[in-house]
């Protein structure tokens, strides 16, 4: 709940301080085809990606299953409620608060949009940094630099809050039907 408190705090500060939207940019809109296609390609994109980054830091580090982790899959173990409420929770306001309010103001400030890009970015990675492991900080960087720059190349929030969402929820999903030690690689954003 704390999470929605913050995304509704941000969202009177931007209308009645900054006088704006959440997110300055306007949504543009697609076809149907395109957003059911960019959240697969992004999806896959994401999961490859992070999922070949991650490993690799495992077998450099030999860096063991985050105990967080462990503790999220006996709390997420068949509450399907909770997982899809987590994953809704996710999607919506990091993705409002990472992509739609910071990466916007720091480009619109700086002029810049790899600034927007990469503090939003790393900003998504440090978020995690709390799973207690450099694999649960290097694949949300990863992920985020994914979606900021689509953000920016299509300027369509929605897409991205699809993505995450169904990213966080395949991944609690398998959690319920595969060993937690087999699948931190792909655990949720």
């Amino acid at each position: 709940m704390v999470f929605w408190i913050v995304l509704g705090l941000v969202i009177l500060y931007s209308h009645y301080i900054e006088k704006s939207s959440i997110t300055l940019w306007k949504d543009k809109k697609y076809s149907v085809a395109f957003y059911v296609g960019s959240v697969i390609c992004l999806y896959f994109i994401c999961a490859f990606g992070s999922g070949f980054l991650n490993l690799l830091i495992k077998m450099a580090t030999q860096e063991k299953t985050s105990g967080k982790l462990i503790q999220m899959h006996s709390i997420f173990k068949n509450n399907y409620f909770l997982i899809i409420f987590t994953c809704l929770t996710a999607g919506v306001v990091e993705e409002s608060l990472m992509r739609g309010y910071i990466q916007t103001r720091i480009e619109k400030i700086y002029k810049s949009p790899f600034l927007g890009i990469a503090v939003s970015s790393v900003l998504f990675g440090i978020l995690h940094s709390t799973y207690g492991t450099i694999v649960q900080v290097v694949g949300p960087l990863f992920i985020g630099i994914v979606f900021a720059v689509f953000y920016k190349r299509y300027s369509n929030i929605k897409i991205i809050i699809m993505c995450h969402f169904l990213y966080d929820f395949v991944s609690l999903m398998m959690m319920n039907f595969i060993d937690i030690k087999h699948l931190s690689a792909f655990l949720p954003l």
